[in-house]
């Protein structure tokens, strides 16, 4: 009769081949489809134009090293890319899973997407970024910035390969880790730069395959102002919730308040804690943490003359009964009239401990000691219990207002939300 391990073994002898000699173990490495590295890397080239195609990297490594004069376009995405002793180049990296590294290049023109962005030993570069954290640049001089504007139909599939959010784009925000004293390594290009005059699109019938476009209102990667001086004193806090189609509701906000005038200043994805909650949404938080276990939430930030009710009528008009978060006095719950005595601000070098929930009265002063205008200020949320009262302050929203002497009440009728980050 036996047992189940007896049959067991029975059948692995017979499975065992004739002469004894045991098959040789297998191993998961040794599965692994052999890889040829002359296939992910250009090197040695001059006056050409080269380039990968949609699935021809699929997430590999990439080495672009001693090219001169060539245009080169990487329609993949891939793990890292090194880029050495390049000189008058243009350079088109799909979104890359880890590092973008520039070395000992002068001359190039580039539009990428990366995780990480470094530069050394370089000159005279021009790079359209899309980078989830801080760019670095080091012994580099005269490297110019501009916001990542590119588009083909496989383009959004491969950030999602990547790991990287199309949201979450830090590319004015750049260090320089050798600074020279009165003098700037690295600058912005103008906003109204254009991407295909500085990286124009491959003339090889192979790449002219890929359907790309260069205009703004087509770009993956949404394009901000970044760092670039702001145009109003008002900001606009919109926060989305995760969802079957939150980044088609963010896309369709962006194009909505860009076409009516404002500017898109940052964006980004987050997963957001319940303290963060609290900073951000104040009173309301209780109802949004609900929201927050579904997964990140999308941030943007709109500037110019009229943001908040101009943003607040698009989120009515065009997300109705979905769950959108607007900074501004259209948010529920806030107080709009306030009958306490109003504390007086002095000038802006004076130290104060703003309470949340209180109205302040600003008297700002010109030089010659005479009352420029007055603003009430609303403090909603601070940074810290004591600081310095200056508008840029982080993380300080400020409602402001008119406010009637008779009745000794204020109405809040805008918002200036002035903050360095999410």
């Amino acid at each position: 009769m036996g047992c189940f391990f007896s049959n067991r073994r029975k059948a692995e002898k017979e499975s065992q081949p004739e002469g004894g000699e045991e098959r040789p173990k297998q191993y998961s490495w040794d599965q692994r489809e052999k890889v040829d590295p002359k296939d992910y890397m250009f090197s040695g080239l001059k006056d050409e134009t080269v380039g990968r195609l949609p699935g021809q990297v699929a997430g590999q490594q990439f080495l672009i090293q001693d090219c001169e004069n060539c245009n080169i376009y990487i329609f993949d995405h891939s793990a890292t890319i090194t880029i050495d002793d390049c000189t008058n180049c243009v350079i088109f990296l799909g979104p890359v899973k880890g590092s973008v590294f520039f070395r000992n290049c002068r001359d190039c023109k580039c539009t990428l997407a990366c995780q990480q962005f470094r530069v050394r030993d370089c000159r005279k570069l021009e790079v359209f970024l899309c980078c989830a954290t801080q760019p670095i640049i080091e012994s580099s001089t005269n490297i110019k910035f501009g916001c990542f504007q590119w588009y083909y139909p496989e383009l959004a599939f491969q950030f999602k390969d990547a790991g990287l959010s199309i949201f979450n784009n830090t590319w004015s925000n750049v260090h320089d880790f050798t600074p020279v004293s009165g003098e700037l390594n690295w600058s912005l290009l103008p906003e109204d730069a254009v991407v295909q005059d500085h990286v124009p699109l491959p003339t090889t019938e192979e790449l002219k395959a890929v359907r790309v476009a260069t205009e703004a209102n087509r770009s993956i990667v949404p394009v901000s102002r970044g760092q670039r001086p702001k145009s109003s004193d008002e900001s606009c806090l919109v926060v989305l919730f995760a969802g079957d189609y939150t980044i088609a509701n963010a896309r369709k906000l962006i194009d909505e308040m860009v076409g009516k005038g404002f500017f898109l200043v940052q964006t980004k994805e987050v997963s957001m804690k319940a303290e963060d909650a609290q900073r951000v949404f104040g009173e309301k938080a209780p109802d949004f943490l609900p929201l927050l276990n579904k997964g990140p939430v999308i941030a943007l930030e709109f500037n110019g003359d009229g943001a908040v009710e101009g943003c607040q009528l698009i989120v009515n008009e065009i997300f109705n009964g979905t769950k959108v978060y607007t900074n501004g006095p259209y948010v529920p719950n806030l107080p709009a009239i306030c009958t306490q005595p109003l504390p007086l601000l002095a000038h802006k070098s004076e130290e104060l401990k703003l309470q949340n929930g209180e109205i302040y009265r600003c008297l700002r002063m010109r030089p010659n000691g005479k009352f420029l205008r007055r603003k009430y200020f609303f403090a909603f949320s601070q940074r810290r219990p004591g600081f310095r009262r200056h508008l840029s302050t982080p993380f300080l929203l400020l409602f402001y207002g008119e406010y009637n002497t008779e009745k000794r009440k204020m109405c809040i009728n805008g918002i200036g939300w002035k903050s360095q980050r999410f």
